[in-house]
């Protein structure tokens, strides 16, 4: 949606005061007088729900808003004494406006463009939770609300655990907008959560739908067919086949409006666009979960990495670290203790980022050298550091938390579903996402939501019972794609594959060396791992193709 006008209102926010079957002029109305308040900052704190809104003022201000989690887009463009402003990017962009170089490269960092970026030069997303402000030709961005944990002093553990159920099942329910309700069901813990509590609140068996993948590692079908029997739903499946990538490619990577790398939109999308060809038109999904309640690997492989602060300076400089940097060090025995205290003493949040896959294979080696003379190549660990220290806690696992509400939700996994669920033509609920689970989580004890090195232990015992105990025991998977796999197996998405990358090589981004051995090298010896790269550069071509064509550096 695009705005010429003086307003602009997406999503379905909770604005106090207002009744939630409020009729749209009264919503409306509301709006404009919370955003006419001398700072809005203090009426958005107040505002849930998802959402995005802009408006311009009487007073001369434009002002614009997000949800806390960005649900909602909202881009804006400033253009001579104006702030423009649209749902998305290329609403904006036109035909006119240049790539930005350096999001490009954010791109291939992150395998999406994090906000406040565009790929558009000049052409910006607001953060979420962020307020604009634009008045006599100047604007201010400033964060309304910041992630703030503040545990309980004496929880009760059995108070806690009623209180979560009931609030989970209220959080459903506001999620579903429609007595025929739907959900995704990976067979993972919170999709079967979703699931679980969907079939309680609407009183009747309810639709789930799943995706699998004939090959081996990928497919975790069985686990939802166990949720799925649990709670009395009507399962469907449908196998995602190479076919299926190759038909669907191009047509979900020109629907973002700019690049977009996360490979399970894919199955996303087909899994919507098959709850859509059965007639459902809102479908409930399980995102959010893991980052709430501490339920990511990576949140226990960075607890071990903090451990080696704890241990004393003087033994740190003067023992383990001479020994372990010794030739002593390269010993079989000794090698894993020298890369822990290698990857330890790299501070957070720059760790997070020691197996990204850009710096591995070697930015000299992957981009020319004149694309790299118009970025900056530490941009992303300069905006990482921002945000990780702007969260209110002194705990590394809810500051993690924190992070990845931006990060891994807000602009990778909830535009990732959001778009390819309309793409399919259905509407998306993220229960989890709910104001006062996301309340609750900010007061749970940090210690609740990583137990020692246990994942999501809170979470889990408060469900023990309601979910089978094949499901709280799995290991979390999702809708992970065989895309390597197959592209090395599959004659027409390996010509696809080959046909995207060869083109890309003629824009001035990537080195068409590194591009011939990663095709004919590096993806058959490991396309597990190699088949990622070669995804988010068929992505970024398969963009190009369809709105800059002729683009070059």
């Amino acid at each position: 949606m695009t705005s010429t006008a003086p307003f602009l209102s997406t999503g379905q926010p909770s604005l106090p005061g207002l009744p939630a079957d409020a009729a749209p002029a009264q919503r409306d109305a509301a709006w404009r007088q919370l955003l006419s308040q001398p700072d809005p900052a203090q009426g958005l704190a107040k505002v849930g729900g998802r959402f995005s809104v802009a408006c311009r003022l009487p007073d001369g201000r434009t002002v614009l808003a997000t949800d806390r989690f960005g649900i909602e887009p909202l881009c804006y463009r400033i253009v001579g004494h104006e702030l423009h402003f649209a749902t998305r990017a290329d609403d904006l962009a036109g035909d006119e406006v240049d790539l930005d170089p350096q999001a490009l490269f954010d791109y291939l960092y992150f395998h999406v463009i994090p906000s406040p970026r565009t790929v558009f030069r000049n052409i910006f997303r607001l953060p979420p939770g962020h307020v604009a402000i634009f008045e006599r030709g100047e604007l201010r961005v400033t964060p309304y609300w910041t992630p703030t944990f503040r545990a309980d002093a004496a929880p009760r553990l059995d108070d806690l655990k009623d209180e979560f159920k009931q609030i989970l099942e209220r959080s459903v329910q506001r999620a579903m907008h429609a007595p025929d309700a739907a959900c995704f069901l990976s067979g993972g813990t919170d999709s079967s959560t979703v699931a679980g509590m969907l079939s309680r609140v609407a009183g009747r068996p309810v639709d789930t739908y799943s995706i699998g993948f004939e090959a081996e590692g990928y497919d975790e079908m069985a686990f939802a067919r166990i949720a799925a029997k649990h709670f009395g739903c009507r399962h469907h499946e449908y196998y995602v086949t190479p076919k299926d990538l190759v038909d669907g490619i191009a047509q979900v990577a020109s629907h973002y409006d700019q690049p977009f790398g996360n490979s399970s939109a894919l199955p996303a999308y087909y899994c919507a666009r098959r709850a859509h060809n059965d007639g459902v038109r809102h479908l409930l999904a399980g995102d959010g979960g893991d980052e709430l309640f501490g339920g990511n690997t990576r949140y226990a492989k960075q607890t071990v990495f903090s451990w080696y602060d704890r241990v004393p300076g003087p033994l740190r400089e003067h023992l383990l670290r001479p020994v372990f940097e010794s030739p002593i060090g390269k010993l079989p025995l000794l090698k894993k203790g020298a890369s822990y205290i290698d990857q330890a003493r790299v501070p957070m949040p720059d760790r997070l980022q020691s197996y990204n896959l850009l710096t591995r294979l070697g930015m000299n080696d992957v981009l020319e050298q004149e694309f790299l003379r118009r970025v900056d190549p530490l941009g992303p660990q300069k905006q990482q550091r921002q945000v990780w220290s702007a969260a209110k806690t002194g705990t590394l696992v809810d500051r993690m938390l924190a992070f990845d509400w931006r990060y891994t939700l807000a602009d990778t996994d909830l535009p990732k579903v959001v778009g390819t669920t309309g793409l399919a033509g259905t509407t998306v609920g993220f229960p989890m996402l709910d104001d006062e689970l996301l309340a609750f989580s900010e007061r749970l004890p940090a210690s609740y939501k990583l137990r020692g090195l246990k994942l999501r232990w809170f979470f889990k015992e408060a469900l023990r019972g309601f979910l089978p105990d094949e499901i709280i025991v799995k290991k979390k998977q999702g809708f992970g794609l065989p895309f390597g796999v197959w592209a090395t197996r599959d004659e027409g998405l390996r010509a696809l594959a080959t046909d995207s990358l060869g083109s890309l090589a003629t824009r001035g981004i990537v080195k068409p060396a590194f591009i011939q051995s990663l095709l004919k090298e590096r993806l058959p010896e490991h396309p597990g791992y190699y088949g990622e790269m070669v995804w988010i550069l068929m992505m970024m071509e398969q963009w190009l193709r369809s709105r800059r064509p002729n683009y070059r550096i």
